[in-house]
């Protein structure tokens, strides 16, 4: 099965977490490789990072603190196709990857993506909201901004840009401290 990679190290500010990797970011072994992806654009302009990057520059983030995971590593054209089996496989193991690494914050893109996390790793259910959440991984923070997919169409490019800037505000009140 070809998959990402995950772009993960000790040190970390904030982790990426998606739902799993799409046919076309698998293919070419980037993510968000989806030229109607929102994802880069949006944190772009949100101005989290020091440099902007783009699907091919991914591994660069690395330098600015930021990394790249998934829930399920295994690829598919839309995250609907993914099973339960799939989440129970896979969530797990991204659950021993945060410990190991253990990010200063948890970044889900999406509730979707950590309401299967929370289920299959944490055996945890509830509520889900967008933003900080109360639970921890780790000592890692958690947070929660919408799919950048352009799927989620109730959200739009300046909505994700304000979820990333809030993301950003959180990390540097947690680097401050």
């Amino acid at each position: 099965m070809k998959t990402l990679p995950d772009y993960l190290e000790q040190g970390l500010d904030i982790v990426f977490v998606g739902i799993n990797p799409g046919l076309q970011s698998a293919r070419v072994g980037h993510y968000f490789a989806t030229p109607t992806n929102r994802f880069w654009t949006a944190l772009n302009r949100s101005g989290l990072l020091a440099t902007s990057l783009d699907a091919a520059s991914d591994h660069m983030a690395l330098l600015q603190g930021v990394g790249f995971t998934d829930v399920v590593k295994r690829p598919t054209r839309s995250a609907s196709e993914l099973k339960a089996a799939d989440y129970r496989e896979w969530a797990p193991r991204l659950k021993l990857r945060l410990l190991r690494y253990d990010p200063l914050i948890v970044c889900f893109q999406g509730a979707t993506a950590y309401k299967n996390y929370l289920k299959h790793a944490e055996n945890a259910q509830g509520a889900t909201t967008l933003g900080e959440q109360r639970r921890l991984i780790g000592d890692s923070a958690v947070f929660v901004v919408p799919n950048p997919s352009p799927a989620n169409a109730a959200y739009s490019i300046d909505a994700l840009v304000s979820w990333y800037r809030r993301l950003a505000k959180l990390r540097d009140g947690l680097k401050a401290r």
